[in-house]
């Protein structure tokens, strides 16, 4: 008889890539009985044997999720009555603890470092954030001491949490591996694909280009609307070729289309460590393209084990021009980078290499 799983998430779509695409599905594939709870207004459907269970309820800001959507969540888990639930939010914490009481086995999934992301938050005030911080770092502490097990994605997440609950575990957000390569005919591009947000250091990137000649930067994805009109009154954004949000195969076409990707990420929660979280540099290794991104720590360990790329400061712009011309200057290099890269995901950065991890970790807890 199939072992039954629940996977919740409060904040994150029916489709997310690590919840859905990557655990849910290999779970499914792997046996298990796999349910995933979330917060929409959407039908529930089964796709590759994962029950997507919607609560019916798409709270319009943090308040209302926070306050409003745990009941309706709860009732989906009593519905469900699951062996493990396995939780992919900071504010799903009381409902762990809840589970615990009642003899449940629950996995927490930390895929960022919150006590410093809180202190990163715009929407909070800054006198609050170092309160609100350490309000969570202690809740959290008492949380997962309690619980079944808990996975993250980055190493010096997983030491900390550790301390907390020793079965913790890293399972990093490396892509699926697309077998089939896409033909490429790069042009005097650079590109990006993702969250058209400051962290991203957008602005940077644009006023670079904007002091190059014969270059373009094709940038997609969605963004707030004061951020992108703050970017479209900069000189080089008429060297943007902009195209919103687009479906992973029209990324694929850009990707195709590009000499270069650019990953200059800045947020202080990776405290200038970097993180495995996040797949920009492994999607652009997997596409054959050169990387130009942050010099985090554990970004340029990356870049320069594989020579793949450039690990640059990203605040200096005329950094940033330099090492564009660069690889603009001399295609062959930037080739040949590429062709390291999408080695480097076949052998190593690929989900197939985690898969494993998250398999040994549910036998062990369904026993």
């Amino acid at each position: 008889m199939k072992k039954r799983v629940c996977h919740v998430t409060s904040a994150h779509g029916r489709y997310d890539v690590r919840i859905f695409q990557k655990e849910c599905r290999s779970l499914a594939a792997n046996g298990y009985e796999v349910y995933l709870i979330v917060n929409d207004s959407q039908n529930n459907e089964i796709i590759d044997g994962v029950h997507i269970v919607s609560t019916k309820f798409r709270p319009s800001s943090r308040v209302r999720r926070f306050f409003f959507s745990q009941a309706k969540i709860k009732k989906k888990i009593r519905e469900i009555d699951a062996e493990i639930y396995h939780l992919h939010d900071p504010d799903l914490l009381p409902l762990g603890n809840a589970l615990v009481r009642k003899n449940k086995k629950v996995i927490f999934d930390s895929h960022e470092d919150v006590p410093e992301q809180i202190k990163d938050k715009e929407w909070l005030p800054r006198y609050l954030r170092k309160i609100v911080s350490g309000v969570y770092c202690w809740y959290e502490k008492y949380s997962l001491k309690k619980y079944g097990a808990v996975i993250s994605v980055t190493p010096h997440i997983v030491k900390r949490l550790r301390k907390y609950n020793k079965e913790t575990i890293m399972i990093t957000n490396y892509p699926i591996l697309e077998k089939r390569s896409i033909d490429r005919s790069p042009k005097r591009k650079i590109c990006f694909a993702g969250g058209i947000d400051a962290q991203w250091n957008h602005d940077k990137i644009i006023e670079a280009v904007g002091q190059m000649d014969d270059i373009a930067y094709a940038l997609a994805g969605s963004g707030s609307k004061q951020y992108l009109d703050y970017l479209k009154t900069l000189d080089g954004w008429k060297k943007v070729e902009y195209y919103g949000k687009i479906s992973f195969a029209e990324v694929q076409s850009i990707y195709a289309d590009s000499m270069i990707g650019i990953a200059l990420n800045y947020t202080g929660q990776v405290r200038g460590i970097g993180t495995l979280g996040n797949t920009k540099i492994f999607e652009y290794m997997e596409a054959r393209l050169p990387i130009i991104c942050t010099d985090y720590i554990l970004w340029k360990e990356i870049v320069d084990k594989n020579r793949c790329g450039i690990a640059i400061n990203p605040h200096n712009i005329s950094g940033i021009v330099k090492t564009i011309q660069y690889l603009l200057d001399n295609p062959e290099k930037a080739a040949e980078m590429g062709r390291n890269g999408r080695e480097a995901v076949e052998r190593e950065y690929n989900w197939e290499t985690q898969v494993q991890k998250l398999l040994d970790l549910y036998n062990l807890m369904v026993r």
